[in-house]
């Protein structure tokens, strides 16, 4: 549908067939035998598609075969055959795992720090497996195993040589070798502790910059670089478990805007020990982020991404390893903010690199010099929001998030294919997810749409299919009374176009008005409206229970360029609420909404828009339903704060303008807020500051408390907190009963 067209009036906007496929289908898709979607099918389906769910492959070196779990079994699939094999049963190897104690106290990690469970080895016919922290080398011929570690301290972040000779890894915030013929071990650096990590990142480098490792094999294997962490400068966040006879003090290292982040250092390490050589980054704590490193190819050089502070300059270095000089590579500059996006993928020797930057409009794809030369555009279509997936000596495969669907394209490396437009691989619209081989010849992509379940193939480079690997499972479409999604496209009064999202009750009937709960999260690099499969979710429990699920992608969201993303600079909730406002007056329009029964729901960003809606228009929205609201932007963490809203002494007025809690004195609708205790990413003390705000106000609403140790709510809290949802929403706005 990349190349549909549509038509506007030229007053507000006109209903149409949205682009991402949503199509109204009720004829097909409903039937009297279909099971209603209540709690308790949700919870089942739920499960259902957590057995089932597709894990991503791991390509072997030669790309000929990939390996892939199948319960507790490690398959090999071969390509050419498009047959899959059991190498062994993994199940022995989790048994004989050491599995480390809880500690008493929590430690914080963030989630998005990235460790790799299965790694090929480089000739293709072993493999190092991690099971509770240790590490076992597998014979994929012979289907046996050996265990290289056995450890009551868990080996992190396991990594091996690109010779495949020996092991990195981390224990106990130090770097280690292991030779894995002799099973010799090497301790690279000394000192590590909970606040100096070598190797490993702090909580708010994943988190924000998505730094998910922090040390790097050398390309002739020979040597180690890593960032070394010191966060003893980091101010701490006084958590603590309640849940015991007594309080247990469970202190997160949380930067908030303005104050110190890591200390942070590159060192190069000798693969065989010795003493660390240093190079400096400057001032980490106060000046510069460091969110990408790593080497180049001829291992005499390493390479580091640097920005200032606030994100709007960014630096490319490399550094001489033997003489510690840098030189600048590239810089750039941007009105708002850069946003960093994967990693450099270097070409040939390494003078050479591409990588992806919206320095001319969309996320383009451009090839670098090491040398200084202006860096020469691979594509030109400022729609395209490009992530790279492969490159080999002729061309680049990327996949691009535009208009709410991503597919993979191929962009040639001499530039000649760069054009308004460029060949998209992917055949089919929807979602792509696509891992491909490292010759870049074949992939394997999971594919959905709004309508039509995931499906995984295997594919050529040039799209045409080679094998169904997974088809799609089509149970929840014939046992369950979905209601369909549809797709719209509005103009609001400023001339900006929006995409949304609408969902209607069952037996739909248009000259009925119906209470409506909104759907927000509204903050940047997410995108909510998206042709993709969204699997039985509570918006279908909502459309059950007689509601109307509206949900749209405001000014400051990701996915529809760097344009679309910076209206929000520096105030973060006014231009997000202005258009949200603007989509509910839309929704209004088409007629079968009930104006005085609109609720909205969110959570984290959307907790703070839920907040921020029902405080900043109270007129409009009647009832919300607040999930880890961000309540004062002083209160949230520094690296993402201070890329959107600069730093507070330079932007007082944007923070007073943009926090919630002197708003309090509006509330007039039902609100509920839910958070757990020791969330770790929007901080608890955002719902304490609001809760006080609306009781010196007099002002009456509704809490939801939970005890887990992260920023959602999952498992049997998270079942309490659908129901307990639910039931907020039917009494505030249907006038039912509490369940």
């Amino acid at each position: 549908m990349g190349n549909a067209r549509f038509e506007y009036n030229h007053n507000y906007t006109m209903r149409t067939a949205f682009l991402l496929a949503m199509i109204e289908a009720s004829g097909a898709l409903l039937c009297a035998q279909k099971k209603p979607v209540t709690l308790e099918a949700l919870q089942a389906w739920r499960v259902r598609a957590r057995s089932s769910a597709a894990r991503n492959p791991v390509w072997a070196p030669d790309g000929k075969t990939f390996l892939f779990l199948q319960g507790s079994d490690l398959m090999q699939y071969d390509v050419s055959s498009t047959k899959a094999r059991k190498v062994l049963d993994l199940t022995p190897l989790d048994s004989a795992a050491k599995v480390p104690p809880d500690p008493e106290k929590f430690a914080w990690e963030n989630r998005r720090v990235h460790e790799r469970p299965v790694q090929w080895a480089p000739d293709g016919k072993n493999i190092l497996y991690v099971s509770f922290g240790d590490l076992f080398w597998i014979d994929t011929a012979k289907g046996s195993f050996k265990q290289l570690t056995v450890s009551l301290t868990a080996e992190r972040d396991p990594k091996l040589s690109p010779d495949g000779k020996q092991v990195a890894f981390l224990r106990d915030w130090d770097l280690y070798t292991l030779e894995i013929a002799t099973g010799k071990e090497t301790r690279l650096t000394t000192g590590g502790s909970e606040t100096l990590r070598n190797g490993a990142p702090d909580w708010v480098y994943p988190e924000e910059l998505e730094l998910g490792t922090a040390y790097w094999w050398s390309p002739d294997s020979r040597a180690i670089a890593y960032l070394q962490f010191d966060i003893s400068g980091e101010p701490l966040y006084p958590h603590e478990d309640l849940r015991g006879v007594r309080a247990i003090y469970e202190p997160q290292r949380y930067p908030q805007p303005g104050e110190n982040n890591a200390a942070i250092r590159l060192g190069i390490a000798e693969a065989g020990g010795g003493k660390t050589k240093w190079l400096d980054l400057g001032d980490t704590v106060k000046q510069y982020l460091i969110p990408r490193a790593g080497w180049l190819p001829d291992s005499k050089r390493v390479y580091v991404v640097r920005t200032n502070r606030v994100q709007n300059e960014l630096e490319f270095l490399t550094f001489d390893v033997a003489s510690g000089k840098s030189s600048v590579v590239y810089k750039e500059k941007d009105q708002y903010w850069i946003n960093v996006v994967g990693a450099p993928v270097f070409l040939g020797n390494g003078n050479e690199f591409l990588w992806t930057s919206e320095r001319d409009g969309g996320r383009q794809v451009y090839r670098y010099s090491v040398n200084g030369k202006r860096p020469r555009a691979l594509t030109a279509d400022t729609r395209i929001n490009a992530s790279i997936v492969c490159a080999n000596e002729e061309a680049v495969f990327f996949t691009s998030e535009t208009l709410g669907e991503r597919r993979l394209f191929r962009a040639a490396l001499d530039g000649s294919s760069a054009q308004a437009e460029p060949p998209h691989i992917s055949k089919e619209g929807g979602t792509h997810r696509v891992t491909m081989d490292p010759a870049c010849s074949r992939y394997v992509d999971t594919h959905s749409s709004a309508t039509v379940p995931p499906e995984t193939t295997l594919m050529a480079a040039d799209g045409s299919e080679l094998a169904i690997l997974r088809p799609a499972d089509m149970r929840a479409l014939e046992e369950l009374d979905l209601q369909p999604a549809s797709g719209y496209l509005f103009r609001a009064p400023s001339g900006t176009l929006f995409q949304t999202r609408i969902i209607k009750p069952p037996n739909f009937d248009p000259s009925k008005k119906y209470p409506v709960i909104v759907q927000v999260y509204g903050g940047p690099h997410a995108q909510s409206v998206r042709n993709v499969w969204p699997g039985v979710t509570m918006d279908q429990v909502f459309a059950n229970a007689g509601f109307v699920v509206w949900e749209m992608d405001n000014r400051g969201t990701w996915g529809q360029g760097h344009g679309f993303e910076t209206p929000i600079h520096k105030h973060l909730g006014k231009v997000e609420l202005e258009d949200q406002r603007a989509g509910v007056e839309y929704l209004i329009s088409l007629g079968f909404v009930d104006r005085e029964r609109i609720g909205v729901n969110g959570w984290s960003y959307g907790g703070f828009m839920t907040l921020n809606m029902m405080l900043n228009a109270p007129d409009l929205f009647k009832a919300g339903f607040a999930g880890a609201p961000v309540t004062d932007w002083l209160n949230y963490d520094s690296i993402y704060t201070e890329r959107y809203m600069g730093l507070p002494k330079d932007n007082a007025e944007g923070y007073a303008q943009s926090s919630l809690i002197p708003r309090a004195k509006n509330l007039r609708g039902k609100l509920m807020i839910a958070h757990n205790i020791e969330d770790d990413n929007v901080l608890f003390q955002n719902t304490l500051q609001m809760i006080q705000a609306l009781e010196s106000e007099g002002k009456r609403f509704e809490l939801s408390l939970y005890t887990q140790k992260t920023h959602g709510v999952n498992g049997a809290d998270a079942r309490q907190m659908e129901a307990t949802m639910l039931d907020f929403f039917e009494r505030s706005l249907l006038g039912q009963n509490a369940r």
